[in-house]
């Protein structure tokens, strides 16, 4: 029996699922929102396992989502963190090149940058570098002034408490279990229940194919997860990083490469890998769910993905397992860096869409059916453009759903 009636039901309490309740309450406040998360608490995964990185926008090809809305996401991001006193800072980073073979994709970076928007950007040698970052070693360098750091936890929390302050619901401890579709009608059943609303939105993150295809489409494509796992340098070595220090990113791959991040807190971050987690949301190489691996496995598109990056995938596996292998790559970037100065951290698991073809999707994807709208690929930076996430979702919505 259904209990209660909303409007708009939002499957997910991550970063993008409350921007987009954040967006509903301001745009429509006359309507009832209902907001299920089945976690304890909001922005438990994605959303609080990041680096808390305010991403600039240099890395998207011009004229995509990512691009369209990062640049503008992160002035909005910096912009809510100083209204509502979220610990921020605009810092800076720098992007490396260690080979001349990287200078044309460091130069591509630039372009890009341009392109989206981006002012300040410095092409910068050696000299240069070590001003900014005096324990950075490269031939070459691109100054990205506009990124920043902050708290995406702190943010979420924040999200949630507008709100509910605005009188919408956000029920947590609340997992999906099933959803049906009667004429106008769409009932979401839960651990808690069953709701009733008029529009559905998935938000579901690591799980936003299960719920589109718990609804009865075709999402055409599989969330992979992928696990970032990080190492944190010694308090008393944090000095060696300044702001932010990446690498230049392999074309072929969505990831940054291992990179060092200082944290809000001050903590130095280092990594991440990317491998494969064998659970959606598997934070230790002990993790295991038969399901989870199983859907990975017997998907057409893992494997043609597994054959044309076989190679990468083993170094970022024994970069997991080897300790002096990741440090290795961290010293390509900072020399000084030694085995000593740095302590396990935590990590975080990417929801990675794959198609059949086996292509990592890399840009967002928004897939209406129906009275429904499927999130289906909202990789970084998500949190960072999370509050234009939001809008233009809730715009598809506002169109596609009927919510005017």
């Amino acid at each position: 029996m259904v209990e209660s009636r909303y409007n708009v039901i939002i499957v997910g309490g991550g970063i993008v699922g409350l921007a987009v309740g954040l967006e509903i309450t301001q745009r429509f406040p006359r309507l009832r929102l209902l907001s299920l998360e089945k976690e304890h608490r909001v922005g438990r995964h994605q959303s609080g396992h990041n680096s808390g990185v305010i991403h600039s926008g240099v890395y998207y090809k011009p004229g995509s989502l990512k691009a369209k809305l990062c640049v503008t996401g992160a002035a909005a991001m910096v912009e809510f963190c100083r209204e509502h006193a979220i610990p921020h800072q605009v810092c800076g980073k720098v992007i490396v090149a260690t080979h001349e073979e990287e200078f044309p994709r460091l130069e591509e970076l630039r372009r890009r940058g341009d392109a989206n928007g981006l002012t300040g950007l410095q092409s910068i040698g050696p000299e240069e570098l070590r001003e900014i970052e005096p324990n950075a070693s490269g031939l070459r360098a691109l100054v990205v002034p506009a990124t920043g750091i902050t708290d995406y936890a702190a943010v979420c929390d924040k999200y949630a408490e507008i709100i509910t302050a605005r009188g919408e619901t956000i029920l947590t401890s609340t997992e999906v279990t099933g959803i049906k579709r009667y004429g106008d009608e769409i009932t979401v059943e839960t651990s808690r229940g069953a709701f009733s609303g008029k529009s559905l939105i998935n938000c579901a993150g690591l799980f936003s194919d299960r719920i589109s295809r718990m609804a009865g489409d075709d999402p055409q494509v599989m969330i992979v997860p992928f696990r970032g796992e990080y190492y944190d340098l010694i308090p008393e070595r944090s000095s060696l990083v300044r702001s932010l220090i990446y690498p230049v990113p392999d074309p072929r791959f969505p990831f940054l490469g291992v990179h060092f991040t200082r944290r809000i807190s001050g903590s130095v971050d280092a990594g991440p890998n990317a491998v494969l987690a064998f659970r959606r949301e598997g934070y230790k190489r002990t993790d295991f769910n038969l399901r989870d691996l199983g859907s990975s496995l017997i998907f057409p598109g893992f494997w043609r993905m597994a054959a044309k990056n076989w190679r990468s995938g083993l170094d970022e596996f024994h970069r997991s397992f080897s300790k002096p292998a990741f440090v290795r790559a961290l010293q390509r970037l900072v020399p000084e860096v030694r085995d000593e100065d740095l302590v396990p951290g935590g990590s975080g698991v990417r929801a990675q869409a794959l198609t059949r073809e086996g292509a990592l999707v890399d840009d967002f994807q928004f897939v209406p059916s129906g009275r429904m709208l499927h999130v289906l690929n909202v990789p970084s930076p998500a949190a960072t453009a999370s509050l234009l996430i939001g809008r233009t979702i809730v715009s598809t919505a506002a169109d596609g759903l009927g919510l005017r």
